[in-house]
C-alpha cells in the first residue's frame, strides 16, 4: 500500500493542515501568541511564552508561503510581538514570558531563543520587510550569548542581564539549535551554520547516544559529561525529563537527515554516521517506547534500562516519528518506514485528532484517554506541521525555504 508522494494522500494532509492552521489563529493576543487550551481558546492565566510566539511565527510563515490568506498578517503579528512586548530593549534578547501587565519571566532561555532564530529565518522567506532585521538581531544574540566558541556547543540559559549563565548544558536546547541553524543556513547560505549543526549532532548523538544504545542523554555538566540522574525526583518535567525522552531521539533522526541532505545539496559527501545514527535512533525509539505496556502509543520517558518511567502518551513524539519515518523512507526507499508511518497515522486518527474542539489532544493516559499529567492544553501547532507538511517536501532545503521555493508536493505522482 503506497501513501508517500501520492496526490491522494497529500490532498488529505492538505485538508488536515488547513484545519490545524484555522485552529492556531485563535492564539493571537496583543503580546504575541498565547497558550491555547483544550477548547481552542487562549488561557490568559498562562501568559505569553516566547517559545510559543516564535514557533507560531514559524508556522504562519510556512502557511503564508503556502498561499493561505490571513497567514501573512499573523507573520507580521509575530514579528511585532518579538520586536515589542517580548523584547528586552535594555539588556538584549527576549523575555521568556510576559502578559498584558508586563514581564513574568525575565530569564533568557536558549531553548526559546533558538525558536526566535527559527521563526525569524522562516519569516525572511515570506519577504516581510522587517524579517531580515529580526533575523540579524537574533543571530547577534545567539553569537554573543548562546554559541560557545570554546565548547563549540550551545549554552543553556542566562539571567535577565546576561551576567550569569547556568551550570548545565541541555540536549533539548542544542537539538532545537540544530533545527534553527539548518534554516538559517538555507536563508543566508553561510556554511558555518551547517558546521555547527554537525558538531552538535556529533557530540550528543554520535559520541554519547550511540554508545548508550541510542538512548539520548539530554543533561550534561559544563564539560559535557552526562548527568544521568538529573531530575530523578521530577521525572515528568516538560522540558527536562529524567532519563530518556524517546520523542527527541526520533526527532533527532529527522534533523540529521536534513543535515545530510543539506551537505549533499552542496555536492559534499556527508559522514556515513548521519544515516546510520538516524536509523539507530528510529529503531531505538520503537524498541523502548512504542507500546511497551501493551497499549499502542509512545511513552513519554524511559530509564537507562529502556523501561518506561512516565507512561503518558504525549502528542509531539508520534508527530515527530511520522516525519522521521518519511525522511528515512526518502533516503532508503525501505518499505518498513512507510508501514510505520501508516500505523502511526491510524493511531492518531483514532486517539489524538479532536474533531469536536479542534486540533489534536496533547496527552493521553495508558488507556489512550485524555489526561493532563505532563501537558494541559493544546499549546501550539508547531509539531503538527512536521507530520503534515514535511512528508510533501524534499529533505533540503528546510521547511519554510522549501515551501517558499515552490517545492511543496513536488514529488507527488
Amino acid at each position: 500500500m503506497k501513501w508517500f508522494n501520492t496526490l491522494s494522500h497529500n490532498r488529505w494532509l492538505e485538508q488536515e493542515t488547513d484545519r490545524i492552521l484555522d485552529f492556531g489563529k485563535n492564539a493571537a493576543v496583543p503580546t504575541g501568541f498565547g497558550w491555547l487550551g483544550n477548547n481552542g481558546q487562549v488561557r490568559s492565566d498562562m501568559g505569553t511564552h516566547l517559545w510559543i510566539t516564535a514557533r507560531m511565527l514559524h508556522v504562519y510563515a510556512v502557511a503564508a508561503n503556502m498561499g493561505r490568506p490571513g497567514a501573512y498578517a499573523l507573520v507580521e503579528h509575530g514579528i511585532n510581538a518579538l520586536n515589542g512586548p517580548l523584547r528586552d530593549k535594555q539588556h538584549g534578547g527576549w523575555y521568556a514570558c510576559v502578559n498584558d501587565e508586563g514581564v513574568i519571566d525575565a530569564s533568557k532561555q536558549g531553548y526559546q531563543h533558538f525558536f526566535v532564530l527559527l521563526g525569524a529565518a522562516s519569516a525572511v522567506t515570506t519577504g516581510h520587510p522587517q524579517a531580515r532585521k529580526l533575523l540579524d538581531d537574533a543571530i547577534e544574540v545567539i553569537e554573543r550569548y548562546f554559541w560557545s566558541e570554546q565548547e563549540q556547543m550551545c549554552l543553556e540559559s542566562w539571567d535577565e542581564a546576561f551576567s550569569k549563565t547556568e551550570d548545565y548544558r541541555g540536549g533539548n536546547a542544542n537539538m532545537h539549535a540544530v533545527e534553527a541553524f539548518l534554516i538559517v543556513y538555507d536563508v543566508i547560505h553561510d556554511r558555518k551554520w551547517l558546521d555547527r549543526a554537525l558538531r552538535i549532532a556529533s557530540v550528543i548523538i554520535h559520541d554519547v547516544a550511540r554508545k548508550g544504545e541510542y538512548r539520548v542523554n539530554e543533561h550534561f555538566d559544563t564539560d559535557w559529561n552526562p548527568i544521568r540522574d538529573y531530575n530523578i525526583d521530577n521525572p515528568a518535567h516538560r522540558f527536562r525529563a529524567y532519563g530518556g525522552t524517546p520523542g527527541h531521539w526520533i526527532e533527532w533522526g529527522r534533523l540529521m537527515l536534513h543535515l545530510r541532505a543539506a551537505l549533499e545539496a552542496r555536492f559534499e559527501t556527508p559522514p556515513e554516521w548521519l544515516l546510520e545514527d538516524a536509523k539507530g535512533l528510529f529503531h531505538a525509539t520503537i524498541r523502548d517506547a512504542w507500546a511497551p505496556d501493551g497499549a499502542d502509543g509512545f511513552v513519554y520517558s524511559v530509564g537507562w534500562d529502556g523501561k518506561p518511567i512516565v507512561r503518558e502518551r504525549v502528542r509531539w513524539p508520534i508527530v515527530e516519528a511520522m516525519g522521521t519515518a518519511y525522511a528515512l523512507y526518502t533516503v532508503t526507499g525501505e518499505a518498513q518506514y512507510e508501514a510505520w508511518y501508516q500505523k502511526w497515522w491510524d493511531y492518531c486518527i483514532k486517539y489524538l485528532m479532536d474533531y469536536e474542539n479542534g486540533s489534536w489532544w496533547q496527552e493521553l493516559d495508558t488507556n489512550n484517554e485524555v489526561t493532563t499529567k505532563v501537558w494541559d492544553g493544546k499549546q501550539d501547532i508547531y509539531h503538527l506541521l512536521h507530520c503534515l507538511v514535511i512528508p510533501r517536501l524534499p529533505l533540503a532545503p528546510g521547511l519554510a525555504p522549501a515551501v517558499a521555493a515552490g517545492l511543496l508536493d513536488s514529488q507527488a505522482k
